[in-house]
């Protein structure tokens, strides 16, 4: 089989690009990314390509050129630079899976995977405590990585109902930690403190990055489709996890923390600004059921378990 991985030089690409060179070493992998991908250390079925996803003709001239069998989209911008506005974010993410679709769809691909989000559900008060597979998208907020979530579901949804012959596999992970995660989340438990909403409890879900990689190898390797949350047993809160890194757990009024983030990211002293109040009052809890059972995996790590593995891995020795 013929693998096109998006994304591959990102931290889950990276792994599922290793996992599968070595598991499937009669498979070949064509390692995708606008950054140049290393084959130091590597196997030899793997073939690098540098491209941007939000140029569409390079889409379509790179998976007419290789003709894979299935695409794994991993494509995303995590952190985007301060000077990156909305509309080159966009560009990338909605455009570039817009581009990758058209050209699986003009080129007969077979399975498409992407790795959507659990921000897809929304940050919203109107949210049920946990979120199934079959609860409604309503991410249109503030935040810009919840919308451009939404969009790319819909460009999906669209595709499944007019080309059902593409399979589609789609994964809404929680909050990913592993060995070398670079989020927004891990900069909440950076500070002195823990801070968190007065009056939200703003509990969070977590998987280990190697159950990430294990659903996505197991997907390719049945041919599956269908969508799917990817998260833990369990949940934290914020209190609970201050109280395992051994700091003090500060609630703060709504309108407090909203005019300090508002003021801190134009100064470059925060990543996020005032979107991170709906992002720590409504988390979405999202619920593993139909993991376990439809697709026919538990994650390794519970919740709890995955933010005492990330714990582990920094030298961090956890308290209570």
């Amino acid at each position: 089989m013929r693998v096109l991985i998006t994304g591959a030089a990102g931290f889950i690409g990276r792994q599922v690009l290793s996992e599968l060179a070595i598991q499937h070493p009669q498979w070949t992998l064509i390692a995708a990314d606008v950054r140049p991908v290393t084959l130091q250390g590597l196997q030899l079925n793997v073939e690098t390509v540098q491209l941007d996803i939000s140029r569409p003709g390079e889409v379509r001239e790179c998976v007419a050129d290789y003709r894979p069998q299935a695409i794994l989209h991993l494509a995303a911008v995590v952190n985007p630079p301060a000077a990156m506005g909305e509309a080159r974010l966009h560009a990338i993410e909605v455009g570039g899976t817009q581009a990758l679709l058209e050209a699986a769809l003009a080129n007969g691909v077979e399975q498409l995977i992407v790795t959507s989000s659990g921000a897809a559900y929304g940050y919203c008060a109107q949210n049920p405590e946990w979120l199934d597979e079959d609860q409604p998208l309503a991410g249109d907020g503030q935040s810009a990585h919840v919308r451009h979530k939404r969009e790319i579901e819909q460009l999906l949804a669209v595709a499944r109902v007019r080309h059902p012959r593409l399979r589609q596999l789609v994964l809404r992970p929680c909050t990913i930690l592993g060995r070398r995660i670079d989020s927004r989340v891990s900069e909440l438990f950076d500070r002195r403190a823990v801070l968190g909403v007065k009056g939200h409890d703003s509990r969070f879900v977590f998987i280990w990055e190697q159950d990430v990689v294990n659903v996505i190898r197991q997907g390719l390797e049945r041919g599956r489709e269908g969508i799917f949350n990817l998260a833990g047993d369990g949940a934290l809160s914020l209190r609970d996890i201050a109280g395992l890194l051994g700091k003090p757990y500060r609630s703060l009024p709504a309108a407090v923390l909203g005019t300090a983030w508002r003021l801190l990211k134009p100064l470059g002293l925060s990543r996020s600004g005032a979107e991170q109040l709906d992002f720590l009052c409504y988390r979405p809890l999202l619920a593993n059921r139909r993991l376990k059972e439809s697709f026919g995996y538990t994650p390794r790590y519970t919740s709890r378990e995955a933010f005492l593995a990330y714990l582990q891995v920094r030298g961090i020795a956890p308290r209570g």
